[in-house]
């Protein structure tokens, strides 16, 4: 697809800024800051996180799922576990449910990515934005392509994930003070949907079933857990929390665990070659597989009740929470070649409904009945690659040489992190936010309340009736109606024909 915004100079943070001129200032190459970048967080929900003990600059982890249209913000406790924070209702995301394949196919990315500060553009057209990093490892052994897919503002998408601009602001604002709380990176898990039973049920004839299945496994990691899924790449296929397949060696006297035969042994996976030999930590590895079987046993059951399947191809370009649909005024407008896509009469810059979405997984707050990885660590920052920029490679959404020239929040955040370097004790180069290791807990074997199956959509929201509906109104558009997600019948001088060239 085209590019849904234009690439500007990374995000300047306040913090930053600071920390620079401490270290003897910084060139700014005329660089504007924007205040919506510097925009501090507001009043509640920095009273949420210290009710939920979450410090302000903890890492942070992201879920977004496209059927229910919802975004989700994960924060880490001063337990070391990401807890549930916030769900945003998506404002508008196009495509179809699937992953993206092609350039030009206006999907929104499915799987797994990693956003570092190079990412981070606060000079976007669309208010705010970040690059969600597609293609990533996974998408380009499979040959996919397409650029520039972002998380941004003004609920206007070709392929991306779009919020209102008061969403992402506050968004942004939370990935800002991670990163300078000492995250190199955050995750973000993007779903199809919730991965129910339920669900998987629901769409069983689905040819991407198999490539779902396979996200529901890191959906799984992460919910066992409550930690970030270290997330590989090789045969063609995720692989999720390895570690070397190796045989414990007795502690010696004074050593606080038993280490792994080949520990200094790393783990080389080959996206498109064969996987090399690993394991998942044993206490996890069980809980998964008893998981496993529990979701099984439901689908079938589901199955066997004549749960009935919702289409392939609904027809739609995309979606919209419910939220936004009353408020938005939406219409449905068939273009040249019979793709329906909705049109609304008005778009209020900052609206933000009022919502109370309670996380997807049945046990938010935390951690019981969560095994812990021996071998995963208790932040969500991951070790560079080599000749990266925090881990962005040259084969991300853009050059490493270009990030690291070229990309002021990436230069000060170099600058800021160089200064704690200094000035820390020699015993104080772990992470700023490691913690001790909780407990391990095996998962329980009572399965849990399963989640209630989502409501059903607005009429004009067919993929999410059991049959297809009849074909939408056709609305003539208007001189004041805005496009969302798709190209034709754009009115002249309005928001979309305007930044159609870039998008």
């Amino acid at each position: 697809m085209t590019s849904c915004a234009s690439y500007g100079r990374a995000l300047v943070a306040s913090a930053a800024f600071a920390t620079a001129i401490a270290l003897g200032g910084c060139d700014t190459d005329g660089t504007d800051f924007s205040a919506r970048a510097l925009k501090p967080l507001s009043p509640a929900i920095l009273a949420e996180l210290e009710r939920k003990s979450m410090p302000k600059d903890s890492p942070i982890l992201v879920r977004l799922y496209k059927e229910e249209a919802e975004f989700e913000v994960w924060k880490q406790d001063t337990g070391g576990r990401f807890v549930w924070l916030k769900t945003y209702p998506i404002c508008r995301w196009s495509g179809e449910l699937g992953p993206k394949v092609r350039e030009g196919d206006r999907q929104a990315p499915e799987g797994f990515y990693t956003i570092t500060p190079a990412q981070m553009n606060p000079n976007s057209h669309y208010y705010l934005a970040f690059n969600i990093g597609y293609p990533n490892t996974f998408d380009r052994a499979w040959g996919r392509t397409g650029s520039d897919l972002m998380v941004h503002g003004d609920c206007s998408s070709r392929g991306c994930y779009a919020m209102t601009d008061e969403q992402i602001g506050e968004i942004y604002a939370l990935a800002r003070e991670s990163f300078f709380g000492g995250q190199r990176s955050f995750q973000v898990q993007a779903y199809p949907f919730h991965m129910t039973a339920a669900n998987m049920a629901r769409h069983r004839n689905n040819p991407n079933m198999p490539f779902w299945t396979m996200l529901k496994e890191g959906s799984d990691h992460f919910e066992l857990t409550h930690l970030e899924p270290k997330v590989d790449v090789c045969e063609k296929r995720y692989v999720f929390d390895a570690q070397p397949n190796a045989t414990p060696v007795p502690a010696a006297a004074g050593t606080p665990e038993a280490t792994p035969q080949n520990a200094a042994t790393a783990l080389h996976f080959n996206p498109t070659g064969r996987c090399p030999a690993y394991q998942v930590a044993p206490e996890l590895a069980a809980a998964l597989d008893d998981r496993r079987h529990r979701d099984d046993a439901e689908v079938a059951e589901l199955v066997g009740r004549g749960t009935p399947t919702v289409p392939v191809r609904t027809g739609m370009d995309g979606g919209t929470n419910p939220a936004f649909l009353a408020t938005y005024q939406p219409q449905q407008v068939r273009d040249a070649q019979g793709q329906v896509h909705t049109v609304v009469a008005r778009r209020p810059p900052g609206f933000l409904p009022a919502i109370n979405t309670t996380p997807s997984t049945a046990v938010a707050e935390a951690p019981t009945g969560s095994v812990t990885p021996a071998t995963t660590t208790l932040t969500s920052a991951t070790a560079p690659a080599s000749g990266s920029t925090f881990g962005l490679a040259a084969t991300d959404s853009k050059p490493a040489a270009q990030a690291a020239s070229g990309n002021l929040f990436t230069r000060l955040f170099h600058m800021a992190d160089d200064k704690k370097a200094e000035t820390a004790a020699p015993s104080a180069a772990a992470p700023v936010h490691s913690r001790p290791r909780p407990a391990t807990v095996v998962a329980a074997k009572t399965p849990p309340k399963p989640k209630a199956e989502p409501e059903p959509a607005p009429p004009q929201e067919a993929r999410a009736t059991p049959t297809p509906a009849p074909p939408p109104k056709v609305a003539a558009s208007t001189e004041n109606s805005l496009l969302i997600g798709a190209q034709p019948t754009v009115p002249v001088g309005s928001f979309d024909s305007r930044w159609s060239a870039i998008q």
